[in-house]
């Protein structure tokens, strides 16, 4: 992650990952609310659409590790170093090990999808362990650092453990789609705000950031609140626009079904009248 781009990777996972989850959640949102209580069982395209994330989970997960471990400076498998006595890159393995967890948690939304044996909610406790261990990782991550890189990674941790606490919460209050979608935003949140890491640390163009300046450090802040506005009015809109969507499509499915019976019931009626005059 010592550029630009080892920034722009995770936060681009991390924003895919809240846009789905948002548009998942409202969908099942809507189909619990729009169907009679007898129908509550959800169809099989949201199970093919936990296999997706999963899939999402696992893969992205397994190419992060292969990143940190075989580029051209990373460490190629080797943890210690017992020519030199010293650990070999213990960066890239931290790195690696957050990607681990999210991709067991991608594993248990996959086998808790496929089998009913896996108990419920093992999904939501796997990624909320992910998260912890993301954020526990980094809490130690950048101690001897200047104060804004410091405090920028800081500000991070909460968009992480506040995710996490989320997620337990949602392994015992289900389908409540206030804590989804409130888990999607900090997902965006936490995209966004790996690409402003990279922005400050590593800037593409323009003056390098002063790291010591206090005032840095409060706009710093106040710009984690407008990140964190951004996110939630995304959520919002994605939200919006999708329900009003499927109410609009379905209201045509319903009119259609409706028509379709209309027809019949006249036709029936006609051929009735035609057989009552064949008989006279």
């Amino acid at each position: 992650m010592a550029n630009f781009g080892g920034h722009a990777i995770p936060g681009s996972f991390f924003l895919l990952l809240g846009f789905w989850l948002t548009v998942k959640h409202i969908l099942q949102h809507y189909w619990r609310t729009s169907k009679p209580k007898g129908r509550q069982i959800m169809p099989p395209f949201f199970r093919k659409m936990d296999y997706t994330e999963g899939g999402f989970l696992i893969f992205g997960a397994f190419v992060g590790i292969m990143i940190e471990q075989f580029v051209v400076d990373g460490p190629h498998g080797h943890l210690y170093d017992t020519e030199n006595k010293a650990w070999v890159k213990l960066m890239n393995w931290q790195h690696g090990t957050m990607y681990l967890f999210f991709g067991i948690s991608g594993g248990a939304l996959v086998a808790s999808t496929a089998s009913k044996l896996v108990p419920t909610g093992v999904d939501r406790l796997t990624l909320s362990l992910a998260l912890f261990v993301e954020g526990f990782l980094f809490y130690y991550h950048v101690h001897s650092r200047p104060p804004l890189d410091a405090h920028i990674h800081s500000l991070l941790l909460v968009a992480v453990f506040f995710g996490s606490a989320n997620m337990v919460l949602e392994v015992f209050i289900r389908d409540n789609i206030i804590l989804e979608l409130f888990g999607a935003c900090l997902f965006i949140l936490q995209g966004s705000w790996f690409y402003q890491i990279g922005f400050v640390l590593y800037p593409l163009s323009g003056p390098e950031w002063n790291l010591t300046e206090h005032g840095n450090i409060m706009f710093i802040t106040m710009c984690f609140c407008w990140h964190f506005a951004v996110a939630l009015l995304l959520v919002v809109c994605i939200s919006s626009v999708v329900f009003f969507t499927m109410k609009r499509f379905s209201g045509r499915g319903q009119d259609m079904e409706i028509g379709m019976r209309n027809t019949a019931s006249k036709s029936s009626s006609q051929k009735a009248l035609l057989e009552e005059s064949d008989e006279e």
